[in-house]
């Protein structure tokens, strides 16, 4: 069976997410100072993507 050409993905589409998974938001806050190893992970503070 093969797959409908509107359900394959596509290379050349680079979509820019506006989400950061939560290791992403923890390394990020990391670097800016304002979460220290050994603090819960539920309910981080907002981070604005890095561009």
């Amino acid at each position: 069976m093969s797959l409908h050409r509107s359900l394959k993905g596509s290379s050349k589409i680079q979509l820019k997410r506006n989400v950061l998974k939560r290791f992403e938001r923890v390394d990020q806050l990391k670097k800016e100072g304002r979460y220290k190893d050994g603090e819960a992970v539920l309910g981080l503070p907002k981070t604005k993507i890095e561009s």
